[in-house]
């Protein structure tokens, strides 16, 4: 099973990311799901977003979870019933969990020259103009996609915007940290930033 790494952060905190090389037969092999999580394995269109949704069960397995222990709230937003915090993403071949004491939020994107076009609704390009060449350019916008998705899903918030509300603060890339503020209803709240880039994917998490 190719459990692709582990990132212990602290003690309270771990990062599980699993490289999506099985098929859907071999990853619903000994995995249980709800009645609900399995209508929606059963409803998707995608073999690549069952493999997807499969994969991170096996993941919660890797942190000593079933998807049993998991339920949603009115947001959409994951929730461990211990009291943990967990978030979730999958994207295309990779997927990855993090569970923590504290709330937390992370992402998985491919990196793809798509982002330059979309850049505007989600950062101010004025800042990216100073780097060498487009692949770096795609590699920071990626970065700052992930930092901003990553709290996204930790703010759970409607209504919360990724140009207005959330700034990710400059960060060069062997840091492969940085810190971001989200200023919502007149509060502003600072997290920690962590990426890391492999095989043409960018995971970013936070908390």
């Amino acid at each position: 099973m190719p459990l692709y790494k582990t990132i212990t952060i602290n003690p309270q905190t771990t990062v599980y990311i699993w490289k999506i090389e099985e098929d859907i037969a071999t990853l619903s092999r000994n995995i249980k799901l709800t009645d609900h999580c399995q209508q929606r394995v059963d409803g998707m269109k995608s073999e690549l977003h069952q493999r997807g949704f499969m994969s991170v069960r096996h993941l919660l397995a890797e942190a000593g979870y079933t998807d049993f222990d998991l339920y949603y709230d009115a947001q959409g937003k994951p929730h461990l019933k211990d009291g943990k915090c967990i978030s979730i993403t999958h994207s295309f071949t990779f997927s990855g969990i993090i569970v923590s004491d504290q709330e937390v939020g992370i992402d998985i994107e491919m990196q793809r020259d798509k982002i330059m076009r979309i850049a505007h609704k989600f950062t101010p390009l004025e800042e990216y103009r100073t780097l060498a060449n487009t692949e770096a350019i795609i590699r920071k916008l990626t970065i700052v996609w992930g930092a901003k998705e990553s709290l996204y899903k930790l703010y759970a918030q409607e209504g919360l915007s990724f140009l207005k509300h959330i700034d990710v603060h400059d960060f060069y890339f062997d840091d492969a940290k940085t810190t971001a503020s989200v200023t919502y209803e007149a509060v502003t709240s600072t997290y920690a930033i962590y990426f890391l880039e492999f095989e043409g994917f960018t995971c970013v998490y936070g908390f």
